[in-house]
């Protein structure tokens, strides 16, 4: 019998759940058994491991997070690491281990096929900023959490004449700040791709209020820059060697209150946006990339990631899907720049 592994890594996704249940179902059908590693690839290297059955993935469909456990770990920091994940998957006697993570994750994963392990990635992000797919899993549930706030946040601007600074996750691509800031009618979207001009910002907002409006609503992605400088909570880098973003909600409230004179209120939605239920599309996406990974499996093709395409599940070589993020391009800024104001 042929045994699979399994493992997540990076941050937890609406969306994880649907693809460990998919892939254990999937090669059910083939007889295989699946491993799934605990905590990233920290599970790789402690052997630390779970058979998965019918019953492990029952009824996990609809639940945030995953059920294996995540970590940020670098197996790529001690060369010792790396070796003992070749020793763990040999000792586990495994066909083939099936990545699912994000940029760092999927990293990990193309440089050990570029060692000879047979891996599969499969793409994971809230951010949406994979090359290659169009849509990763997740970024469908945060983009439906970040409007119902923005929604919310409306009645609350209006009924107190504020300006509301809604801080939303990007670190470097602003797909779900740019994308629930037009769906929830934010008045100015601003995101990393392209820098800051406050004193743009701060016309707009009076403009609006010689106008009538007594209120509006700034969304900002996490790593927006301001005047090419990025805001960060800490200098300390993690495993992957990310500073951790954030804050720039609370600086840029409070130049727009300096510059304005209008009272503003910054609300930063945090990891609200990555948890709780899937949205019924990212239950389907999860699901679909699941079972595509166990098919490129048994199809031999190791060291692709699974990919959507228009409505087609394809694979494209890792070192592809690796090579660039994908970025808000300027003609879609653009676009949302005529509802600003």
């Amino acid at each position: 019998m042929q045994k699979i592994g399994i493992m997540t890594g990076g941050g937890d996704c609406p969306g994880l759940n649907p693809v460990i249940r998919a892939v254990v179902k999937r090669a059910h059908l083939e007889e295989w058994q699946v491993i799934g590693f605990r905590n990233g690839w920290k599970g790789l290297i402690e052997n630390d491991r779970i058979l998965l059955d019918g019953k492990s993935v029952s009824g996990i469909l609809p639940k945030g997070g995953t059920i294996l456990g995540t970590s940020r770990t670098n197996p790529y920091k001690k060369p010792s690491d790396v070796e003992k994940i070749k020793q763990n998957f040999a000792s586990n006697e495994l066909s083939a281990l099936i990545a699912v993570g994000g940029e760092d994750t999927l990293g990990v994963a193309s440089k050990l096929f570029g060692e000879g392990l047979k891996v599969v990635g499969i793409p994971k992000t809230i951010d949406n900023d994979l090359s290659c797919t169009d849509y990763t899993f997740g970024f469908d549930t945060a983009l439906n959490i970040a409007t119902e706030c923005i929604d919310r946040l409306h009645t609350t601007a209006e009924s107190h004449n504020r300006v509301i600074v809604v801080e939303i996750m990007g670190r470097h691509a602003g797909w779900i700040a740019l994308q629930s800031g037009l769906a929830g009618g934010a008045d100015i979207i601003l995101i990393p791709e392209f820098p800051i001009d406050v004193d743009e910002v701060c016309n707009l907002i009076k403009k609006r209020h010689e106008r009538g409006k007594t209120f509006s609503i700034v969304a900002v992605a996490e790593g927006a820059k301001l005047s090419n400088h990025e805001i960060v909570l800490e200098q300390k880098l993690d495993e992957f060697g990310h500073v951790k973003l954030g804050g720039i909600g609370n600086v840029l409230g409070k130049l727009i209150e300096d510059k304005t004179g209008y009272e503003t209120r910054v609300t930063v939605l945090g990891h609200i946006q990555r948890g709780g239920s899937p949205t019924a599309f990212d239950r389907i996406l999860g699901t679909r990339f699941g079972v595509k990974a166990v098919e490129l499996i048994k199809q031999g093709k190791f060291g692709d990631m699974v990919s959507l395409q228009g409505n087609n599940v394809v694979s494209v070589p890792l070192s592809k899907a690796l090579g660039a993020l994908k970025l808000v391009p300027q003609d879609m800024y653009d676009m949302a720049k005529v509802f600003f104001g």
